[in-house]
């Protein structure tokens, strides 16, 4: 029997699975294909140049011993790197590397950005007419890595951050992406990154700004007919750090612009730090050549913190406060409270407050009070499993027969309502929402929003049943 590309992978992840953490094989192991198998050399496909990277960092020597294993002492890994191009382009972007050669990549077509050069660059963030070399990098210092605590929820991101402030436009993460929902950090960790630049490399020009505020600038210089001179300005920036860049959707001319800019920056070394609340392929209406590059590096989410990590950033918090807190107060905060990192230390903050106004000991019984009284007032964040189990309940299924692979129609259109309604209400990026209804891709996902979409304005009895389970989900 002939050994396979497949079999022979199989068994190398078989003898790695069980030599690293179970989260770190998921994230570096899971996304690789067996492709070839050509003698005593196999090939494996990844999915971008950071994983190759990554791979070859943190994970050879694993690799060697597990594929010496299977082909012998002359065994030779080749990766084959095939990057996604989003959309439009048919012909993936692939560059063959035999293990542990760092050799340079082939980089993607980009577009040849502005020539023409100013005898005067303008700074937008100086009063017009008073000349101002000095560009002020924006940065709030208190946001530093320091008091950006590290748990599962967002290694991968600040991992990744610190190794682009130890080598700002050096590494693959060349755009840093880092996404997630509100109050999970990404702000603090963009400054974190730039802070530490700064720190590192002072002479480096940093410059953190909102994708509104860019926006705003642009419409400005637009107007004033100095578009050139904003764009002259951006080109001069060596780390550019644009906060929720998002809000750049709909919006074509801020995106053309800023597609030269990026191209600029990154042809010349630059760095380019975004945050975004939704992943690159989640996002509406941003150009298919912008959230090509959006994935040339990497994209790293930001997730809701879990237990442990909660309650390592609620002492992180009362210890930089000077405050002295019993160990089960902070606990049934961290238990009760697990949206985001935000509500998590406002709530620890009132309890200070009402503690200190009120001149009352801090007790179980006086964060019990706090705790119900700030959950009440948020927005309560429906989850995935609930969605699932309402419209099983609504029409009247079991949830395995909600995410069961049967074609029947109104299982179908149950499923396809779950998924809508994943996206409508969580912030959930629609892979994830995928995964957890039933283990399909994000492509099942878009169509079923699509199709539940058309049926709502064709269909009198399916925009019933979207307007009940809304309501139920609603309350």
């Amino acid at each position: 029997m002939s050994i396979t590309a497949q079999t022979v992978w199989n068994n190398c992840l078989e003898f790695i699975k069980d030599n690293i953490q179970p989260q770190a094989y998921k994230t570096w192991f899971e996304p690789i294909k067996a492709v070839k198998l050509t003698d005593n050399s196999l090939s494996i496909q990844v999915p971008s140049k950071f994983f190759y990277e990554w791979l070859e960092e943190h994970y050879v020597k694993i690799l060697k011993v597990a594929l010496t294993k299977e082909l012998g002492e002359t065994a030779k890994l080749v990766y084959i790197i095939k990057m996604e191009n989003t959309y439009g382009n048919k012909q993936p972007f692939t560059e063959k590397i035999p293990s542990s050669n760092r050799g340079a990549l082939k980089s993607q077509d980009v577009d040849v950005p502005f020539n023409n050069k100013s005898p005067e660059l303008r700074n937008p963030f100086v009063i017009p007419g008073i000349r101002n070399v000095k560009i002020e990098s924006q940065l709030n210092p208190n946001y530093n890595f320091e008091n950006f605590l590290e748990g599962d929820s967002n290694r991968l991101a600040r991992s990744a951050g610190l190794a682009v402030a130890n080598k700002p436009g050096g590494t693959s993460f060349n755009p840093l992406l880092i996404f997630g929902g509100v109050g999970l950090g990404k702000t603090h960790l963009a400054h974190a990154i730039g802070v530490d630049i700064k720190d590192k490399y002072p002479e480096k020009t940093v410059l953190y700004i909102s994708a509104e505020k860019f926006t705003q600038q642009y419409i400005d210089a637009v107007k004033k007919n100095n578009r050139n001179d904003f764009i002259h300005f951006y080109q001069i920036i060596d780390v550019l750090i644009i906060d929720d860049v998002q809000f750049l959707s709909g919006k074509t001319g801020t995106q053309d612009v800023f597609f030269h800019i990026f191209n600029h920056l990154h042809q010349n070394g630059k760095q380019v730090i975004l945050t975004s609340d939704k992943a690159p392929v989640d996002m509406q209406d941003i150009e298919q050549r912008l959230l090509s590059r959006f994935k040339w590096g990497l994209s790293a989410e930001l997730q809701n913190p879990d237990f442990e990590t909660r309650v390592s950033i609620l002492k992180n918090k009362l210890y930089r406060d000077g405050v002295e807190m019993p160990e089960e107060i902070v606990e049934y905060v961290a238990k009760n409270i697990k949206s985001n990192v935000r509500e998590l230390e406002g709530a620890i903050i009132s309890l200070i407050a009402q503690s200190s106004f009120n001149k009352k000991e801090i007790t179980l019984d006086l964060a019990r009070i706090i705790v119900e009284k700030f959950v009440k007032n948020t927005k309560r964040e429906v989850s995935i499993d609930y969605i699932q189990k309402v419209v099983s309940d609504y029409f009247q299924m079991d949830i395995d027969t909600l995410q069961s692979k049967t074609r029947k129609r109104h299982i179908v259109q149950a499923r396809q309502l779950a998924m809508f309604f994943a996206k409508k209400f969580t912030k959930a990026s629609l892979a994830s929402i995928g995964s957890q209804i039933g283990k399909r891709d994000h492509a099942t996902v878009l169509h079923a929003c699509k199709t539940v979409d058309n049926l709502s304005s064709t269909d009198k009895q399916f925009r019933k049943y979207v307007e009940d389970i809304s309501k139920k989900l609603s309350v």
